[in-house]
């Protein structure tokens, strides 16, 4: 059951993966026209830091990049948690963080449009497996998670507004919503994995001199690998 549960995930994967590179395309969508802050204080990329104006409605990458990532990612998630009343909301996620991921690459933005909603479409799905299996105990971790990494992220923004913007902010409340469902150890390591995978791709992009030291780098993307992280091997890092 779980090898065809995982199969369906990753075909479904591949045609929500299309969705979402057309999608991001066509951005950006009537108001979402203003760049966010930077993602981070990190250097980064300094060649189109502006963000991009596509809108065209074709694909927002032409090579077969966007779609088989989605349908592996989906079929990861499957295989993680199995046919069960999480399921759903993960694969939410996953689409919302892919979506996020590549419109923040190509335009440093992380449009409000899609972060907020996703946040309430999590909650409603995450309370939904909740009622059905009983894991109350766990939403209330979910809702305590969203909150705690929005309140360290907001902090964080005020300190350094150069250093964080208010997507990533609220991006980090998306996040800490499922992490927390997963328990406060994959809270610190998907928060923790986010900076630490932002720092070694600046220092490989630095090494490689596809970057100067006054670039700047989106931390959405960033922000959304580690949490993938936690949510796949929280419990091996954390033993």
């Amino acid at each position: 059951m779980t090898a065809l549960v995982t199969v369906v995930a990753g075909l479904l994967g591949l045609v929500v993966g299309h969705v979402i590179n057309r999608a991001a395309g066509r951005f950006p969508w009537s108001q979402d026209r203003r760049p966010r802050s930077p993602g981070t204080a990190t250097p980064g990329n300094e060649v189109g830091s502006a963000p991009r104006r596509r809108g065209g409605g074709g694909p927002a990458v032409g090579v077969p990049v966007v779609e088989p990532a989605t349908g592996l990612l989906f079929a990861l998630i499957a295989l993680r948690f199995g046919l069960s009343w999480e399921l759903p909301a993960f694969l939410f996620l996953a689409a919302a963080g892919v979506l996020l991921a590549v419109v923040d690459l190509q335009h440093h933005l992380l449009p409000n449009r899609v972060v907020v909603p996703s946040i309430g479409i999590g909650a409603v799905l995450l309370l939904v497996a909740a009622s059905s299996d009983g894991t109350w105990e766990a939403l209330l971790r979910a809702a305590l998670g969203a909150g705690v990494l929005f309140v360290v992220f907001l902090v964080l923004a005020l300190i350094s507004p150069r250093g964080l913007g208010m997507g990533d902010v609220k991006l980090a409340g998306l996040i800490g919503l499922y992490l927390g469902w997963i328990g406060w150890g994959a809270v610190v390591v998907g928060a923790a994995a986010g900076f630490v995978i932002q720092a070694l791709l600046a220092l490989a992009l630095l090494a490689g001199r596809r970057i100067g030291l006054r670039g700047e780098l989106p931390f959405g993307p960033a922000m959304l690998l580690g949490a993938a992280v936690a949510i796949g091997w929280s419990d091996a890092l954390l033993g």
